[in-house]
């Protein structure tokens, strides 16, 4: 997860026109010691060291923040990240600048967080910021203000284009909007090579313009061979912070007390998915996710959310994290954002095709088989059961290597217990809609 955000700056030579022009580049600090690998792999291609970039590249550094602190009462690490990140500009001897989206963050990622939660849902703010935030305003900054070429992240990723085609798609004059007109062949989202670091995940929801238009400088590497870069080039007061695993650019809370800073505790009961016993009492059901254990008093044995109902605030639970309960084998997803563009052109003809889906980062890839329907909402069949899959988060499908695009989980099928139940034995077999 992200507190913040080190972006760089570099000017490169023009071949042909001897005019320098500036190709950004921002550097996630999802793990804080990250930001002095990225800084000397993009260092060290000023000499053409290790990476096979041309020479000619000028680095400013310019570190982003979209949380403000005095918005709340918890503590996120946002000062010493600028720290950290003006200590590694001033080893480089390059410039250092700060910028604030605080605003944009609020409207267009943190608010709608809080109205999933409120809705039952579970969102996914790191894919929303990527989105709406990273590959939208900061790419605008660097190309309207900057004159930018093309954007390099340090996200573990890679993409079907050179990184010298990068720089023929001039950005000037080219808008989202406007990409079809322009954009004969779409540029794939790929997989790293390090598939344990992989983020196309968190990456599902970009735009093809701001896709054709970014560099993957860590995709071809792997996280060992980053950190060895790093030590060499001296960073070690990044190297020694250790991961951060809190909401994007907000950092690690207490979440139950974080949430009940923006939503009114609304009491209901848990209630037993098996017999329909009131098993205890909670503060909402938005504090709760599918498949997240269920401290309640009084009970030895541990129990887990295995479904909500914001009507009646009930929450209900299952005993034992393995209850069939908990799986699934079917679901809806809302229209799904193709990094493409369109859909793929088997999915388009037949309205049914198989690839593989996941809804968290690092869970195995599951084979799964799409059905498109008339309103372009999409069901997916897997091929095994999954754990705890939940409505708001976003399905994320893959063909081979290929990030494909994703979309939000909109209705779960039956569970595994309602089938064995005899219920829900028609939503299980999802049909192709005519």
């Amino acid at each position: 997860m992200e507190c913040s955000l080190l972006h760089t700056f570099l000017k490169v030579t023009d071949s042909i026109n001897p005019v320098l022009t500036c190709v950004p580049t921002y550097l996630t600090l999802r793990e804080l010691l990250w930001k002095g690998e990225k800084f000397y792999l993009l260092s060290t291609s000023l000499q053409n060291v290790k990476l096979n970039v041309p020479k000619g590249y000028q680095v400013t550094g310019v570190f982003m923040k979209n949380w403000d602190l005095l918005d709340e009462h918890g503590a996120c690490t946002s000062d010493q990240d600028c720290e950290d990140a003006y200590r590694v500009c001033k080893m480089l001897d390059i410039p250092f600048h700060q910028i604030s989206y605080v605003k944009e963050y609020w409207h267009e990622v943190f608010s709608n967080l809080v109205k999933e939660y409120e809705m039952g849902r579970t969102p996914n703010p790191d894919i929303m910021c990527n989105k709406n935030i990273k590959f939208k305003y900061l790419l605008q900054f660097a190309v309207e203000m900057l004159g930018a070429d093309a954007m390099a992240t340090g996200h573990y990723a890679r993409t079907s284009q050179h990184d010298e085609e990068v720089f023929q798609n001039k950005p000037t004059g080219i808008t989202e909007d406007s990409c079809n007109n322009h954009c004969k062949d779409a540029v794939k989202l790929l997989q790293a090579a390090d598939t344990k670091k992989d983020q196309t995940f968190f990456l599902s929801q970009i735009s093809q313009h701001a896709l054709r238009h970014t560099i993957f400088p860590l995709g071809a590497l792997r996280k060992n061979v980053v950190k060895e870069l790093a030590a060499e080039a001296g960073f070690h007061h990044v190297l020694k912070r250790k991961e951060s695993m809190g909401i994007c650019f907000i950092g690690e809370r207490n979440f139950e007390n974080f949430i009940l800073e923006y939503l009114e505790p609304r009491p209901g009961n848990f209630v037993s998915i098996e017999d329909g016993k009131v098993m205890g009492t909670h503060k909402g059901w938005f504090l709760f996710t599918l498949g997240q254990r269920a401290r309640i008093g009084g009970q030895r044995d541990a129990w887990f959310v295995v479904d909500k109902e914001i009507n009646t605030g009930d929450v209900f639970v299952a005993p034992g994290t393995t209850h069939p309960a908990l799986y699934r084998n079917s679901l809806q997803i809302d229209p799904v954002h193709w990094i493409a563009q369109d859909a793929p052109l088997e999915l388009l003809r037949d309205r049914v095709m198989q690839c593989s889906f996941r809804f968290q980062h690092q869970m195995p890839l599951v084979l799964c088989q799409l059905i498109f329907n008339p309103d372009d909402t999409v069901w997916v069949t897997l091929a095994n059961p999954v754990r705890a899959a939940t409505p708001g988060q976003f399905a994320v499908l893959y063909k081979d290597q290929e990030c494909l695009g994703s979309g939000k989980i909109k209705e779960l099928g039956p569970s595994i217990y309602m089938l064995q139940q005899g219920e829900g034995a028609e939503l299980a077999r999802p049909r192709r809609l005519t």
